[in-house]
């Protein structure tokens, strides 16, 4: 796996290794034995956090996601509520509802910020410590949290472009599946700052697969010389190998984001590369820090995001990557 940008803080991969015990040394680790843990939960007080992110039916990416954070509050003796609305009302709703809860500590995503700036203030009016996973990183501080655990995804789409030129791509289609959603809009952007070809944005509606095979499907019978396809989520590159079966194309398919169906399609070259942000990681560390913060006053990243990606994976990683998607951490 090659690494294109080191993580923020060290510190987020020291807390995994280490079982982030800091509030309270070994003594603290003892009597209720967390479901999945594979060890025993924390004695510090029950706490309750919420998270509310932006994802759509389907996407198993927030699935690894939530994975992480069921690990990490199993650990720290945390009820984890999930909750989230593709629609930015509907996850500022959501958020209203976790501080009508008075949860300990909110988890969020920041894929349309300014939907989300005025609940934020009011959660932080109300005493309730958050942290931003995932998007919208340049708005986490601003708008009062903690940190932000995630990639840039302005990086992560320079390191894609790079890709292409290395594989001596000429003209690409990137594919944005939520249109709105700052992130996506960023990856695509870095990948035509360093993109020596061509780049062409296609919006495509990501919940509904059939629709978005024929949109990139059309595309490419449309456009015969492209010969790169670079998708901005797993689920989404699974629908591109098919419509350019479809379509008689012999564009390359690259994507953002692995799962267990990638993994596959790297193995069987039906995909070129992917970008691993290592969903897992923002999950866990998400709810790791706010229990740090807590029980122990701790902040991670000195108030910096913490990177958790990118990496550029390829076939030659997949083996090592298999047993991880299968179990869903990767």
């Amino acid at each position: 796996m090659r690494t294109v940008r080191t993580a923020a803080a060290v510190t987020a991969v020291i807390a995994l290794a280490a079982g982030c015990s800091s509030s309270g040394g070994k003594d603290s680790e003892d009597k209720a034995s967390g479901s999945g843990s594979g060890g025993k939960a924390v004695s510090t007080p029950r706490l309750k956090i919420a998270m509310v992110t932006h994802s759509g039916e389907g996407d198993t990416f927030w699935d690894i996601v939530q994975s992480g954070a069921k690990q990490a509050a199993s650990k720290d003796n945390v009820q984890f509520l999930y909750s989230n609305d593709k629609e930015a009302n509907g996850q500022a709703q959501l958020v209203q509802a976790a501080i009508d809860k008075h949860v300990d500590g909110i988890v969020v995503t920041l894929a349309k910020p300014e939907a989300m700036k005025d609940v934020l203030a009011k959660a932080e009016k109300a005493g309730i410590p958050v942290v931003t996973i995932n998007s919208g990183a340049e708005f986490s501080k601003k708008f009062g949290a903690l940190v932000h655990f995630g990639q840039d995804e302005s990086v992560a789409g320079e390191a894609v472009g790079d890709e292409l030129n290395n594989r001596g791509l000429k003209k690409a289609v990137c594919v944005i599946h939520e249109q709105g959603n700052v992130s996506l809009e960023q990856r695509c952007a870095g990948v035509k700052k360093t993109f020596k070809g061509s780049l062409e944005n296609l919006n495509v509606d990501g919940t509904n697969a059939p629709g978005s095979q024929s949109s990139i499907e059309a595309k490419l019978q449309a456009g015969k010389d492209i010969d790169a396809v670079v998708t901005l989520g797993a689920p989404i590159a699974a629908v591109a190998v098919k419509a350019k079966a479809d379509a008689g194309s012999k564009a390359q398919i690259a994507t953002f984001d692995l799962n267990a169906e990638v993994v596959k399609r790297l193995k069987a070259k039906e995909v070129g590369f992917a970008v691993d942000q290592q969903p897992y990681l923002q999950g866990y560390e998400a709810i790791d820090e706010l229990w740090l913060y807590k029980t122990n006053g701790n902040v991670i990243g000195g108030g910096q995001t913490v990177l958790t990606g990118p990496a550029i994976v390829t076939e030659k990683d997949v083996p090592q990557l298999e047993k991880y998607t299968a179990r869903g951490t990767r």
